[in-house]
């Protein structure tokens, strides 16, 4: 937490050299995988107080005086001790440029350290299932078109006549991984394993699929979830009570993890972490 100061209460912006300077300290708190949020806050002048007392909610608007005590920003990051948070906090450049400044160091409560006030774990379980939801929140849907050898063709179709932009296209002869042997059937092989066009403001996925025997009957969704544990909770979930897992989860070369799955009423599901974006050459 950036301590407040008398230049950032009075609204004062910090100067070219110094935006650079930070922008630079983040990048590399990012390239070291540890930052995850940070932000500047306004002064206390366009902030409100919210006081507490019994049943009385009082509402006091600033600025406030006491600068030391005030925050002008903060960083959140995911490091693996205290002494870790210390030395990145060492390399920051003065976030208050000319005038002292202070940088305070503080840990998250983890839902284990209220066990306490919590001897039946109901907290504990409703801490768990507000962090799946909001997960959940943070999963996206596509469509998935499978069309058994007329991908190509299809795609051509939707340029002209809806004005489709092709993303990114890969053949089944350039992945760099093979295909298991007797998945692919023979001459797909310059059919289209995977392919992205939008319409409109949508994303829409397509491939050929590794053969022309099923007809087209409908389309998988697609589940890019943000995390392992969130991934396979809700691959596990599709495949319950009569679903089928198509493909296990597994590394891919478009994903750290990646698995197909059709769920007890027949829908097919893609449920994947993201990967890295293609390059298109």
């Amino acid at each position: 937490m950036v301590k407040a100061s008398a230049g950032s209460e009075a609204g004062k912006m910090p100067s070219e050299a110094l935006m650079t300077a930070m922008m630079n300290f983040n990048e590399e708190l990012v390239k070291a995988g540890i930052m995850e949020s940070g932000d500047g806050l306004k002064p206390t002048s366009q902030g409100v107080r919210v006081r507490f007392d019994g049943s009385q909610r009082v509402v006091t608007t600033g600025p406030f005086t006491e600068t030391n005590e005030l925050i002008a920003g903060y960083w959140i990051w995911n490091v693996s001790s205290m002494e870790e948070a210390i030395e990145w906090v060492k390399k920051c450049p003065n976030p208050m440029e000319e005038e002292a400044s202070d940088i305070e160091i503080r840990t998250f409560y983890d839902i284990e350290d209220f066990a306490d006030a919590d001897p039946e774990g109901k907290s504990r379980a409703q801490d768990a299932a507000l962090r799946q939801a909001l997960a959940m929140q943070k999963v996206e849907v596509n469509n998935y078109l499978f069309f058994s050898g007329r991908c190509d063709e299809a795609l051509a179709f939707y340029q002209q006549h809806l004005n489709a932009a092709i993303k990114f296209l890969i053949r089944f002869n350039e992945s760099p991984d093979p295909m298991p042997e007797g998945m692919l059937q023979a001459g797909f092989e310059n059919k289209v394993m995977h392919a992205e066009f939008s319409l409109g403001n949508a994303v829409v996925m397509a491939s050929d699929g590794c053969n022309d025997v099923e007809k087209f009957s409908g389309f998988r969704l697609t589940l890019t979830v943000p995390s392992e544990d969130e991934a396979r909770r809700i691959f596990t979930a599709l495949a319950s009570n009569g679903g089928t897992v198509d493909m296990p989860l597994m590394q891919t070369f478009w994903s750290p993890l990646y698995g197909q799955v059709t769920d007890q009423f027949g829908v097919g599901w893609m449920v994947m972490l993201p990967g890295e974006e293609p390059a298109q050459s």
